[in-house]
């Protein structure tokens, strides 16, 4: 079966750790992961990682990705650099096309109103209040939220971020999907058996 791309939007300061449970699996279950960046000059990661984005973010379109992927960076909290992430984001939910957010990028988002009528999570409740966004009782205390074809995380959560990502594209579900999270989350060794089963079916 032929998939879309995803996007994995990548800036200077990017937290190049949030995203790499997602992306990796989501490459082994045949998805492209395609970066965009604010043009294709490189840009850094916060851990020091250059990276040459394979589009600009001005070139990406709802209708050829299956998702936009947005991890946190310092800049999200710097000004208004990133802004155009956020309108980008507002693009995809509008075309039907999903989001997932973490971190920063989920402040972000705050700021361009998308979090106002759709439940969702972060770092703590007072970090998006400080935005001034009007979404303040959506705010769920839980390690990710997904609602209506938006994903939110806090940065302490990138396993349950990917875990989101990997229910709504479809990657894995239902006992898979829970005993993935649970090897990487829990290091559970028994759930190794139950995905290697999975794999070797598949």
């Amino acid at each position: 079966m032929s998939r879309k791309p995803v996007h994995l939007a990548v800036y200077d300061t990017y937290a190049d750790w949030e995203t790499g449970h997602a992306t990796a699996y989501l490459a082994r279950a045949g998805y492209e992961i395609r970066t965009a960046g604010p043009s294709c000059e490189p840009v850094t990661s916060v851990g020091g990682l250059r990276v040459q984005p394979a589009c600009a973010l001005d070139d990406v379109r709802p209708s050829e990705s299956s998702l936009l992927i947005l991890p946190g960076a310092d800049l999200w909290d710097a000004g208004d650099d990133l802004a155009p992430f956020a309108r980008k984001a507002r693009e995809f939910l509008d075309a039907g096309v999903p989001v997932a957010a973490i971190c920063g990028a989920t402040a972000g988002l705050a700021r361009e109103g998308l979090l106002d009528d759709r439940e969702h999570t972060s770092a703590v409740s007072f970090y998006l209040a400080a935005t001034g966004y009007g979404g303040g009782e959506r705010y769920v205390d839980a390690d990710a939220v997904t609602d209506r074809g938006l994903i939110t995380a806090g940065p302490t959560e990138p396993v349950a971020f990917a875990r989101e990502i990997f229910r709504l594209l479809g990657v894995y579900d239902g006992e898979v999907l829970d005993a993935w999270y649970r090897l990487f989350h829990d290091s559970d060794a028994e759930a190794y058996a139950v995905l290697e089963k999975a794999q070797a079916s598949g």
